[in-house]
């Protein structure tokens, strides 16, 4: 159903992590939040409860980002159900970890479609709903990986590098339609992944981050959300680190 005038956020891979925390912050704030899931609606759906519970608006739109034929249809819904489209998040993206020598073809593909070509896609059709509307905020969720590289993740590294160069480029692109690109480049967070980590792991990855300790999803939804609000309305082409201050 419309927004009723509340400005409208899609985040992508939402069901879970530093996804679902963005959707929780910006329903917060305001926003009618659009949750992307591609295949758990069930924990898609426990998150917009939650976010209902508590007084906020939003609805589920499950889709692939990977298929650009569906999401050239999905946000295009998005628009035209709600007549606006005030900020977009890519958060969705995969890691598959191997070293270069046993890279398999299906999995490079796999993360390059994902963590790269989803969000062009994404940002592709969003961007024909900002340009018409003359604003709107695009925030990458990349990975410090991308930044300063890490053995075994090189095509994890490769997608998300490859995420900062095409967001810069678009924030050139956009600029003089009032619509702001920037990448938020998250370090070592507390989620699923971060949880399946032995005791001796966690304490090597804490010696490298000054602050000695790691970052929670909701401290990247608050840089986030930040990003999306009008308070940042002249910060447009930047790569925003949030890692405890492990990569300066």
């Amino acid at each position: 159903m419309p927004s009723q005038n509340r400005p409208v956020a899609l985040i992508t891979g939402a069901s879970r992590g530093i996804g679902a925390a963005v959707a929780r912050q910006l329903a917060k704030d305001g926003f009618h939040v659009v949750l992307n899931f591609a295949s758990n609606e069930a924990q898609a759906k426990a998150v917009l409860n939650e976010i209902t519970a508590a007084g906020g608006h939003g609805e589920l739109c499950g889709f692939n980002v990977a298929d650009s034929a569906l999401v050239e249809e999905k946000i295009a819904a998005i628009g035209k159900t709600h007549g606006r489209l005030d900020v977009l998040v890519n958060n969705a993206g995969i890691t598959i970890d191997s070293l270069l020598i046993r890279l398999k073809d299906e999995d490079l593909d796999k993360i390059i479609s994902v963590d790269l070509k989803g969000a062009i896609y994404c940002s592709r059709e969003a961007s024909k709903i900002m340009m018409r509307a003359r604003t709107g905020s695009i925030i990458q969720i990349a990975s410090v990986i991308g930044e300063m590289g890490n053995s075994g993740q090189a095509a994890y590294a490769a997608a998300k590098a490859g995420l900062i160069g095409f967001s810069k480029s678009v924030a050139k692109e956009l600029g003089n339609r009032s619509v702001r690109v920037n990448v938020v480049t998250p370090g070592f967070i507390t989620t699923d992944m971060t949880d399946s980590l032995t005791e001796a792991q966690k304490e090597a990855i804490l010696r490298t981050i000054p602050l000695g300790c790691l970052g929670t999803p909701e401290d990247v939804a608050a840089l986030v959300a930040f990003l999306a609000m009008n308070q940042s309305r002249y910060i447009t082409g930047q790569v925003i680190g949030i890692n405890g201050g492990m990569y300066m």
